[in-house]
């Protein structure tokens, strides 16, 4: 499974980067305005150090102006996958800028059904909101399963990036069906690491060192 951190937070994504925890990077208008940057000026940055796939969102709604924007997004590195929303215009935006050999990210995904036709339109990506679904009472990790089964199903080559990712153990029940793809906010990969016996245990072999007088170096 790839991980995408879910943040236009350069500093953030720089100390994963370093981790070997990012294979990607998502980016949309509100993890924009939280970094407080520029759209443009913020994912050059990224793309200079990041170079799996690195998702800018289109800002229009009506498709000549995604295309437009999309274009004007894919310039400004070869590894920018152009996020476009899962409506009728979205998908039109895809079909011609997957054409064009760009990568697309449609987001806003939230039933098999829209994944399948994002899929048809050509998308690179397809990015299903697991916890957007569960605040409305509706188990989130089932979608991806429905859409893990379609693909499956036809060979789509279309890749399954499970978003709105808040816990952990969202992130081991997207493993566990066969995501393609998690991205979630640094601190929940972060947090992945943590367990409490892995501290019990570390705290056990280091206070026997100093008992023993151990010394490595």
């Amino acid at each position: 499974m790839k991980f995408f951190a879910d943040t236009a937070d350069v500093d953030a994504i720089r100390e994963l980067d370093e981790l070997g925890l990012v294979d990607g990077v998502t980016t949309n208008p509100s993890l924009v305005k939280k970094s407080g940057r520029d759209i443009i000026e913020v994912t050059k940055e990224i793309c200079s150090f990041i170079d799996g796939p690195v998702s800018a969102e289109v800002l229009a709604t009506e498709a000549d102006a995604m295309i437009a924007e999309g274009r004007k997004l894919a310039d400004i590195a070869k590894n920018i996958a152009v996020k476009v929303p899962l409506t009728l215009d979205g998908l039109k935006a895809c079909k011609v800028l997957s054409g064009e050999g760009h990568m697309v990210n449609v987001t806003l995904c939230f039933s098999a059904t829209q994944a399948l036709l994002a899929a048809k339109a050509g998308a690179s990506f397809i990015s299903p909101f697991i916890g957007r679904l569960d605040d409305i009472g509706i188990e989130g990790m089932e979608l991806i399963s429905e859409i893990r089964q379609i693909y499956d199903n036809y060979g789509f080559e279309t890749e399954i990036l499970a978003a709105s990712i808040r816990t952990v153990n969202h992130a081991k029940a997207a493993a566990l069906i066969g995501a393609d793809v998690m991205t979630a906010p640094p601190s929940v990969i972060k947090a992945m690491a943590a367990h409490p016996l892995t501290d019990k245990g570390l705290d056990t072999f280091l206070k026997d060192a100093a008992a023993a007088g151990l010394k490595i170096l």
